[in-house]
């Protein structure tokens, strides 16, 4: 059975900057620079002959006025000639001059201009791409917010909750296994108590879990006071003890009577989302070329790294993003490497936690 992961990694492509029309972007940039810098090189190399005739016809010129004044009478009118030969000498130098100095700034110019709009290229691919993993994430954790209000409604948990005894927990850890079976981007699910006791688990013989309490936890607290079946809890990600220290991103709902979304509340389920191999299947998938020596990442919204393509800093590295009010952009840090960012659209009723998709790439 495909995971909802796979699913979205085939909506990919819509999604994705296209590698190949990169690479031609690159490519027809790198001309125009090659092709601009060779028309420098011929210019000065043309100017630099037109000056080297023009000092030959002003040398010619001298010494054409040296042998008329030793002519006397006789070479005052090839004096003439002599002279004009050299003043167009010296106009034609003042062109050459005139056209090097002019072509050498165009040409610059030129240069400068296709660098600045290379590097602005690079910087709204490296945004798209931001995006592009920010997306994935949104729409593979909104999967989750489905899921886990959904199977809130299981009438092997709804029953549990409302009557814990030994064979209608063990009956709901069936329940919870099946469903794990088929979807295989969860490290376990949890039914708990309203308070905080876990009554029944997906893999209860791998984690020892039932008969803990929850209750000190975040993502606990504020699901115990979700209003509707409808709502749900999305947790931050973080490492769960109970689940050997693996980190994990927490989605809950209500259990309720009936399993109506407006029935009194009679526990919590939660659903352990196995995060950090699903996340970095994302960072690592997403298309920067080894030229940008990047490093792809997902941070929370208090810019903590939560992903990360080289596995380095998780949950423990802050990336200073200069966002300046802005949702997306790119700029140079301090360094000259290119940092660029998105900050998450979320997705159908999946508003996102805050977080960013970034990618910090070396200076080019």
């Amino acid at each position: 059975m495909s995971t909802a992961l796979d699913r979205n990694h085939a909506r990919a492509g819509s999604i994705a900057s296209d590698p190949a029309s990169t690479e031609d972007e690159s490519d027809i940039s790198g001309l125009i620079a090659r092709l601009t810098t060779e028309v420098n090189q011929i210019a000065c190399e043309k100017t630099k002959s037109i000056q080297h005739i023009t000092n030959q016809m002003k040398m010619l010129a001298l010494n054409a006025l040296i042998e008329s004044s030793r002519a006397g009478a006789q070479g005052a009118g090839f004096a003439v000639v002599a002279q004009e030969v050299r003043s167009v000498g010296q106009q034609v130098e003042a062109i050459a001059r005139e056209l090097e100095t002019q072509l050498t700034k165009r040409t610059g110019n030129l240069m400068s201009s296709i660098e600045r709009m290379t590097e602005r290229s690079r910087g709204e691919r490296m945004v798209d791409l931001s995006l592009n993993a920010i997306e994935l994430i949104d729409r593979n954790l909104y999967e989750r917010t489905c899921d886990v209000r959904w199977w809130a409604t299981d009438s092997a948990l709804v029953d549990c909750a409302a009557a814990p005894d030994a064979a209608a927990a063990a009956h709901a850890s069936e329940r919870l296994a099946v469903i794990l079976d088929a979807y295989t981007v969860y490290l376990d699910l949890w039914l708990c108590d309203l308070d905080g006791h876990v009554l029944a688990g997906g893999r209860s013989s791998r984690f020892d879990v039932i008969g803990q309490n929850v209750a000190a936890t975040r993502w606990f607290r504020d699901a115990r006071g979700l209003r509707s079946g409808d709502d749900y809890v999305a947790g931050d990600v973080e490492r769960q003890p109970l689940l050997g220290n693996a980190q994990v991103a927490t989605y809950c709902a209500s259990v309720r009577a009936g399993g109506k979304a407006n029935g009194k509340p009679l526990g919590v389920l939660a659903i352990h989302f196995d995060w950090e191999a699903q996340a970095r299947a994302i960072v690592k998938g997403v298309r920067v070329s080894a030229a940008d020596r990047a490093r792809v990442l997902l941070v929370d919204s208090n810019l903590r790294v939560i992903a990360a393509s080289d596995d380095q800093g998780l949950l423990t590295e802050r990336v200073p993003l200069a966002l300046e009010g802005r949702r997306s952009g790119f700029y140079h840090d301090r360094s000259g490497a290119l940092v660029a960012f998105h900050a998450t659209p979320g997705y159908e009723t999946y508003e996102g936690l805050g977080w960013f998709g970034v990618i910090l790439a070396a200076a080019g």
